[in-house]
């Protein structure tokens, strides 16, 4: 199928612009929002946007990093160099504070504020992605226009939060953390899709607590969990990828989509 790839913008809730990669057929009858992992808008958030938008859908892939005091911060290596120290760390070690004090003092200016970010100010840079994710939703729901939403790690976990508040036809999570109030899921209303990798301790922790949201307020819902798979096997571009598991991740989302978005 032939599409269009463009780089677009959009004014989000506090008054700023936010870049956007835009994917999509010539006719379409839905939408899906694509929340990319820590890295941002990166190679393998575009290369997927666009292998669905050949699937039939128009897909909004929003730069959460492209605010002006943003731009040049939240570079994919800038995050990596201030990342890599702490996941070096044992896991035991990684709630450590004298730990966690010492990785941030040999990390440069911007690896700091990055750190700071996604860590101390973990909730406060969460708060602020959704209301940028709700204002690129609502922009779209004037159209009328069935829409979904997928996530990948970080992503996931907004994306999974985001279907508590906002009313989605299909929501795709790829192994994302569990909504921070777990009963908020009494609120989602479309699909719900969660796909989690056998070998990530963190994040399927709460899978027992999802589980009994789904039967306590009958939810409309499928998982598959890959058993010997690692966090982020879907990306081809990561080191933990896994062929097998993304290419049947890849099918049961075409399914999952074709049935609640077609």
């Amino acid at each position: 199928m032939e599409i269009t790839t463009k780089m677009k913008s959009y004014r989000t809730f506090d008054g700023s612009n936010l870049d956007f990669f835009e994917a999509k057929p010539v006719s379409y009858n839905s939408t899906v929002i694509v929340v990319s992992e820590i890295w941002g808008l990166s190679a393998f958030i575009k290369s997927f946007s666009r292998r669905l938008a050949e699937e039939g859908y128009r897909v909004i892939s929003p730069d959460l990093y492209s605010r002006p005091s943003d731009r040049n911060i939240f570079t994919e290596e800038n995050i990596m160099d201030a990342m890599r120290p702490m996941w070096s760390l044992p896991p035991e070690k990684r709630r450590d504070e004298e730990a966690i004090r010492n990785v941030k003092a040999n990390l440069s200016e911007n690896g700091k504020k990055i750190f700071e970010f996604v860590s101390e100010k973990r909730v406060e840079m969460e708060k602020r992605m959704l209301l940028d994710l709700e204002w690129i939703y609502k922009d779209q729901k004037e159209e009328g226009k069935k829409i979904g939403i997928v996530g990948f790690c970080m992503g996931g976990g907004l994306a999974f939060q985001l279907s508590t508040q906002l009313k989605f036809d299909a929501s795709m999570i790829f192994y994302g953390a569990s909504p921070r109030n777990i009963e908020d899921m009494k609120n989602i209303s479309g699909a719900l899709l969660c796909v989690y990798a056998g070998e990530d301790g963190g994040i399927n922790a709460t899978i027992k607590d999802v589980a009994e949201m789904v039967s306590k307020h009958k939810l409309d819902f499928e998982m598959k969990m890959y058993p010997g798979t690692y966090h982020a096997f879907f990306n081809d571009t990561g080191m933990s990828y896994n062929r097998e598991a993304s290419e049947d991740a890849w099918e049961r989302l075409k399914r999952f989509y074709r049935r609640y978005l077609k």
